[in-house]
């Protein structure tokens, strides 16, 4: 069997050692018999696995005991909905940071619950850049300030974590999230979609402050409710119970990596790598974003002359470099390098790049 490196940006490479932890559990986990895909989520045997899992994470995260883990549904864009729902706590406005187009997907579903503040907005550098914090326009009585730290599509990713005094921070941290350690404290609610840097796709993971539940707005649907969620351990419906175990298993391999800040080393370093071949290329790459915010994440680039784009693809494809083709809405080529990307993915891709340059420059 011949893995290829994929740069795809969800669903996204998973750590091999993971998958054929996996593949060697699949058709019974331990001695129970049965497959984590046939379990009851309320049997014993689930009920070890999820809690692992949650454990793994709070551990990983320093997440503290005022905060609860929710393991849900939906993806990311459900939640778009379900943090205006619970947060607006008898408030009728929120304040949102406009960096691209995941940013745009929260306002346009917020808007439907309440009035949107737009605090700032990159669109005058056309989404590559991050709005200065002294530029902010925030409302100290807004029920909460959200922002999206890494823009998947547009690659915009923010050096800071936003002072919003104590309005609380809610942030989309499904292209970001377990890429470097974190102070959770310093927010309300951090929500992530699992399938780029967690597990595969089907669940999300939320990290709510517990004072946040138990308001939603009224005559919502219970499922929308953080609070009946929590009070049931994430299983007041069946959760995504095969996702959540490989979720468990990607926590575990984080620790063996040396933790977060163990992957925050070896996230810049690849960075670094592809960004360094980007600007050495003698204007053959190029990459839009603003320096000061490049994400560790998600690198797009376009070549200096988009004829020769199909040819990139078709040959980096040869050579076992796939799901490179940039996002529609912007186009050129985006290469995802999240935690699970080796560092050997990315040395083989500039390595390709220089060569391709060198061929076609």
């Amino acid at each position: 069997m011949t893995r290829i490196f994929n740069f795809g940006a969800g669903p996204a490479v998973m750590p091999e050692p993971v998958l054929r932890k996996a593949q060697e559990e699949l058709v019974q986990w331990r001695a129970s018999g049965m497959s984590v895909m046939e379990m009851s989520h309320r049997g014993k045997e689930f009920l070890e696995i999820a809690a692992h899992a949650e454990a793994t994470l709070r551990e990983l995260l320093g997440i503290p005991a005022t905060y609860k883990v929710l393991f849900l549904q939906g993806g990311a864009s459900l939640q778009f909905a379900m943090v205006p729902i619970n947060l607006l706590r008898g408030k009728n406005r929120a304040d949102y940071i406009h960096t691209g187009e995941w940013s745009k997907k929260a306002i346009a579903e917020a808007r439907r619950f309440g009035e949107v503040n737009i605090a700032a907005s990159g669109e005058a550098s056309g989404f590559t850049d991050i709005p200065s914090p002294d530029t902010w326009r925030l409302d100290p009585s807004a029920a909460y300030v959200h922002y999206t730290p890494n823009e998947t599509i547009g690659g915009v990713e923010f050096p800071f974590v936003p002072d919003v005094g104590r309005v609380p921070l809610v942030a989309d941290m499904s292209s970001t999230i377990l890429s470097r350690p974190l102070d959770v404290t310093r927010f309300g609610l951090i929500y992530a979609g699992a399938q780029k840097n967690i597990g595969p796709s089907g669940l999300t993971v939320v990290i709510v402050r517990e004072d946040l539940l138990g308001k939603p707005l009224p005559g919502m649907p219970i499922m929308l409710d953080y609070a009946i969620h929590a009070a049931n351990d994430s299983m007041y419906n069946t959760p995504p119970t095969f996702p959540i175990y490989m979720a468990g298993l990607v926590f575990d391999w984080l620790k063996g990596q040396g933790g977060l800040a163990g992957m925050a080393q070896r996230n810049e370093r690849k960075a670094g790598l592809l960004y360094g071949t980007i600007e050495g290329s003698g204007g053959f790459y190029v990459c839009p974003v603003a320096k000061a915010c490049r994400s560790w994440m998600n690198v797009p680039f376009t070549l200096r002359d988009a004829r020769l784009d199909e040819p990139f693809l078709k040959e980096a494809k040869a050579a076992g470099l796939l799901q490179l083709k940039g996002h529609r809405s912007v186009g050129g080529m985006r290469a995802s390098i999240y935690n699970a990307m080796p560092e050997e993915g990315v040395v083989a891709l500039t390595e390709f790049m220089r060569e391709f340059a060198r061929r076609h420059g």
